[in-house]
This record gives structure tokens, C-alpha cells and sequence, in this order.
């Protein structure tokens, strides 16, 4: 696989990534003793670090292999979305204008972190209906933008902007083109959308079996044969890539099993944000021309490389060349 042949492709892609936007927050720190007040650690605060998150991880991971993107998400004008604007400027992000609507509390999400390890986790976030795109749907500005994508990727944390509404305006959209853009989503199965359609889906080993109509649980038994099956036969996908952490990938193809791929994880410390990397590199391979198994091999490369970072952390495109040449 030639990674820098790859790569050279990607400056000329057009991605629009639609779905939750966050801010990622790390409070970083030390622990020595316990509250008087209650049985907790106090924690002496070192720094913060902001990073985005959700869906604006997504774009950051695009801008990190050199993609054009596009990032439309549901946020509005509040301190949080100010601080989350100067992360995605610093990192070349586009955040469309679009998605500002009032009452749409920026979704933040807090780390406490204690000798690089995770003592708790704030959210803040506003309910599900507070963040559905629907008012813009049939806008001028957001048909054009879609009509030049050559991929559009649905980045759903289970928030609210990736509705049906939205996924059904989409396909019209696209519906009408003659250069159609990919359509890929990373799916969540208790959402219960109406996935039909999409050129790619990438669920995890638990979202597969719950989409197969199987229990989800860590413990539950992994029938590639029948979950593919399943999937396929009801969400009539053109390409399926289930992410199976330290099993690697399973990969399908018209109705069909590929088979497995190796993880290439040498040493995982945190794996927050590897499916957001594995779905960006899978989407603007695809989007380049490249086969689903040379998309996979290298989109399963950079998750063995995120995965040794810690948090919130895109690939580079520097990092794959790097691993190439070892």
C-alpha cells in the first residue's frame, strides 16, 4: 500500500460532516489527599486543555490527513461556542454557519484527569429536540453545500441533529445529482433511524449486534456470518465496516463477507476518539477511489496510532508517513 500516493489524493476532496459538535475539556491534575467534606480526591488543577469533539473530532481527523471539510452542527452563541470556534479556527476547521441556532447549548463535555488517568467525566448538554437541523433543510446555502460534497459523513453521538429529516433531505439532495456524493454514517442503533441506503456504515462490535436485533453486551457471542447478514439485509448497505477493538475489523461489500482485518494497535492507552479516526480515514480513502480493503488496512493504521495517545487525539498525516517508513 502506497500511503503517500493516498494521502496526495486527499487535498482535492470536498467533505461535509454533519452531526453533534462538542468541545472537549481536560482538566488536568494532581491528587494527593481526600476531601474533609466528603470521601473524594481534591484535585490541584495544572491546566486545561480544549479539544474538539463529536463530530467536530471527525472534521479535526480530516483536517489532520490534509482533507477539506466542512462541519455543520447545531450550537449557538454562547461562551462554550466561543471557545469551541477558536479550537476549530487553530486547527483550519469550517464551522458552517448554519448550524447557529438559539437554545442549542454547546454540548461540553469535562474530563478530570489525575495522573493521566480519568477520575469523572461532566456533560452539559441541552435535550435531544434543542439540536435537530431540520429549519434549514430545504436552505439554498445547505443544498449547495451537500451538492458539491463528495462525501458526506453522519456523525451521530446521539444528540439530535442526525434525524430522519435530515438523512431523508440528504438522499433527495443527492437523489438529484448526477456526481452523487458517498454517504457514510457511524451508526447509533438506539436511535432507531432510518439508515436504508448509506454507501458505508461503521458500527462497533456492540452497535452490529444490536442492529442484528442481538444483545449488545461485551459478553454476547459475535456471529459474522449472521450479524452481517442481518445488517445487510435490513439496512441494504453498499459497504460494511464493524470496528472489533482488539479483533480488528470485519469487512462486507454487496451483501457479502470480506473478512477480517488485524488490529495493528501495538500499545492501547485511550481510546477515545478511534472510531471518529477510523471513519474519517475510511471515508476520504473511499471518496479518493480506493478499494474497501486498502480504505480499511489504512484506516486501521491510524487507529493503532490514536489509540497510544492520551484523550481526544487526531491522526496526522506526518504520523502515518512516519509509520509507513519503519
Amino acid at each position: 500500500m502506497d500511503i503517500a500516493s493516498i494521502l496526495n489524493k486527499f487535498s482535492k476532496l470536498n467533505i461535509v460532516v454533519v452531526g453533534d459538535i462538542m468541545l472537549d475539556h481536560y482538566i488536568m491534575g494532581d491528587a494527593t489527599r481526600i476531601s474533609p467534606e466528603a470521601p473524594v480526591p481534591v484535585v490541584s488543577v495544572a491546566c486545561d486543555k480544549y479539544v474538539p469533539g463529536g463530530a467536530a473530532n471527525v472534521a479535526n481527523n480530516f483536517t489532520g490527513l490534509g482533507v477539506p471539510t466542512n462541519l455543520i452542527g447545531s450550537y449557538c452563541e454562547d461562551p462554550e461556542s466561543k471557545l469551541l470556534s477558536e479550537v476549530l479556527h487553530q486547527r483550519n476547521i469550517t464551522l458552517s454557519p448554519l448550524g447557529k441556532q438559539a437554545g442549542a447549548t454547546t454540548i461540553v463535555k469535562t474530563r478530570v484527569v489525575v495522573q493521566r488517568q480519568q477520575l469523572c467525566r461532566i456533560d452539559r448538554e441541552a435535550k435531544p429536540a434543542a439540536y435537530a437541523l431540520d429549519h434549514l433543510l430545504e436552505s439554498p446555502e445547505f443544498v449547495e453545500i451537500i451538492s458539491k460534497a463528495d462525501a458526506v459523513l453522519f456523525s451521530d453521538y446521539a444528540k439530535g441533529v442526525v434525524n430522519d429529516p435530515l438523512l431523508s433531505a440528504i438522499h433527495q439532495i443527492s437523489s438529484r445529482l448526477d456526481k452523487k456524493p458517498l454517504l457514510i454514517v457511524d451508526p447509533k442503533p438506539k436511535r432507531h433511524l432510518n439508515l436504508a441506503g448509506m454507501t458505508l456504515m461503521t458500527p462497533n462490535r456492540s452497535e452490529a449486534l444490536q442492529m442484528a436485533g442481538l444483545d449488545g453486551s461485551p459478553s454476547a457471542d459475535f456471529d459474522d456470518a449472521f450479524v452481517t447478514k442481518a445488517i445487510f439485509d435490513k439496512y441494504n448497505p453498499e459497504k460494511l465496516v464493524i470496528t472489533l477493538g482488539a479483533d480488528g475489523m470485519l469487512l462486507g461489500e454487496n451483501q457479502k463477507i470480506i473478512g477480517r482485518i488485524a488490529t495493528e494497535a501495538r500499545e492501547v492507552f485511550d481510546v477515545s476518539g478511534a472510531g471518529d479516526t477510523v471513519v474519517a480515514v475510511l471515508t476520504a480513502a473511499l471518496a479518493s477511489g480506493e478499494s474497501l480493503e486498502t480504505a480499511a488496512a489504512l484506516a486501521n493504521r491510524a487507529a493503532g496510532i490514536v489509540v497510544s495517545h492520551l484523550g481526544t487525539a487526531p491522526i496526522s498525516k506526518e504520523e502515518l508517513l512516519a509509520l509507513d517508513a519503519q
